[in-house]
């Protein structure tokens, strides 16, 4: 096959949030958003529910509905994006959790699902998504008198724990969240790993349940295998790819490599990234281009059939620091052209 093979560790996954569920003693719950992190959603989801995590959260009312035929009608399933305009049906059919979002979608929720469960989201600073203080304060009581499960917020600089900007938003989400009888969540994988005071009554950890930092005690959970297509011999002063962008600088044997932009392997990684044989890193030469990849294979004892890009010895962020991105980018983008294996779960 000339398509890569996508390996998807679902017990190591398991591990993942089970440890950062052991960091707390609230409810964990799980971020399984953007087709679960590039991994798959529905796979994933039903090894975290099989796992203990009895909530979940996606980014659009779209991928609720799809998940809940994953999962089935026993687990909540929340949304970021709130109650948006033509979600109601989806919201209600899907049983969906909206996190609600601004004063409008409080309405638009009240209006066309009185009795349906919805959350609060609301803005310490990150200035994302969320009510700000005014207006959280302007509908605060009605909110509370309804049928709401949670309110949230969410930290900005969490993955950098020495940051003022955490203790800020901890204390403006005491502000504006003291003496409500709604749980309360604040903390994601980075906010898990600040300490206890900013668990409050449900953590929602996203990027480290598939082995992302900050969470470094992470399992791989995401494994890239590639296939040689062919191998060709280049004499001293041959270039390869687009644009002429490598030199050989030596008799040189170079392995064209099935995968490319359209499959995640972003463009920025172009003479900057190792594949790995087994223990050994070679280095990506050239520009990455839409379906192929060139590697310099010259200093390998054997012709390889396959090249590992994600695995054991190239993580998720060591392959994203070579890019000048962060772990995220890379698991996200993974494409839909790769063969998907799943282990365990």
């Amino acid at each position: 096959m000339s398509t890569g093979f996508l390996s998807v560790d679902l017990d190591a996954l398991a591990t993942n949030w089970r440890a950062l569920d052991a960091m707390t003693t609230c409810e964990t719950a799980a971020v399984v958003k953007a087709d679960g992190y590039g991994l798959g959603a529905g796979k994933v989801a039903r090894a975290l529910v099989r796992a203990g995590a009895k909530r979940l959260f996606v980014a659009v009312a779209e991928e609720g509905a799809a998940l809940r035929q994953e999962v089935g009608p026993n687990v909540e399933i929340c949304v970021f994006s709130g109650h948006m305009r033509g979600d109601t049906d989806m919201i209600g059919d899907m049983m969906l959790t909206p996190m609600i979002n601004t004063v409008g979608q409080l309405t638009r929720h009240l209006e066309a699902l009185p009795e349906h469960p919805f959350g609060i989201q609301l803005d310490t600073g990150m200035n994302r998504l969320g009510l700000e203080m005014n207006e959280w304060a302007s509908i605060a009581e009605i909110a509370l008198a309804q049928n709401c499960r949670l309110v949230m917020s969410h930290l900005a600089c969490a993955d950098e724990p020495e940051n003022p900007m955490n203790r800020q938003q901890l204390d403006q989400f005491h502000l504006m969240t003291d003496g409500i009888n709604v749980p309360r969540s604040l903390a994601a994988t980075g906010g898990i790993l600040l300490g206890p005071e900013y668990h409050f009554d449900l953590t929602r950890p996203g990027v480290g349940l598939y082995g992302g930092q900050p969470f470094t005690d992470a399992e791989p959970v995401a494994y890239l295998d590639l296939p040689v297509i062919q191998v060709r011999e280049l004499e001293v002063g041959e270039t390869v790819g687009y644009g002429n962008s490598w030199t050989a600088q030596r008799p040189s044997k170079i392995a064209t490599v099935s995968g490319g932009y359209a499959d995640g392997l972003i463009r920025a990684l172009s003479n900057g990234a190792n594949l790995w044989h087994g223990a050994q890193p070679v280095p990506l030469v050239g520009r990455v281009s839409m379906d192929l990849i060139t590697v310099d294979v010259t200093d390998l004892p054997e012709l390889p059939g396959t090249l590992s890009f994600l695995g054991p010895d190239q993580t998720v962020d060591a392959l994203a620091a070579n890019a000048g991105t962060i772990g995220y980018e890379i698991l996200t983008s993974l494409g839909a052209r790769y063969q998907r294996r799943y282990a365990g779960g």
